[in-house]
């Protein structure tokens, strides 16, 4: 088996970006109904959140930049059309569904056990689609 190459430079991190079109209805719903954690307050329409290890940046849509000139960011159209996923592994499904629940997240269908897996899949404000899994 061929050795994969190292990322060109060391110490770099992957944040997932996600684009919303209220940005403080997106903050309340992954701080408040996900648990996410503010990390950093970057601008008005921007921030770094921490979740399960991991960090999310929300940012509003916006056209092009002197950086990025041919490309414009907005948020999902159609919730029924996914182009991307965040997914996050739990211990127990079951019980995160019924925490979340709690809090007001509203999920597609109860935890499905796949035998490998259990998930559930819900969605934030936007219809950006969110699974809960834990290994079958």
């Amino acid at each position: 088996m061929e050795k994969p190459m190292a990322f060109p430079t060391a110490g770099a991190e992957l944040k997932y970006l996600l684009v919303v079109s209220d940005y403080a209805r997106s903050l309340s719903f992954y701080r408040n109904v996900l648990g996410a954690s503010l990390v950093r307050q970057i601008s008005d329409v921007l921030c770094l959140l921490s979740l399960g290890g991991s960090e999310i940046m929300l940012t509003v849509g916006g056209g092009p930049t002197q950086d990025k000139p041919t490309v414009t960011f907005a948020s999902p159209t159609d919730p029924d059309t996914v182009i991307s996923e965040l997914v996050m592994r739990v211990p127990d499904c079951q019980a995160a569904y019924e925490v979340l629940r709690s809090r007001g997240a509203e999920f597609l269908t109860p935890p499905v056990d796949w035998g490998y897996e259990v998930r559930a899949f819900l969605r934030d404000p936007d219809g950006h689609l969110l699974e809960i899994s834990q290994s079958g």
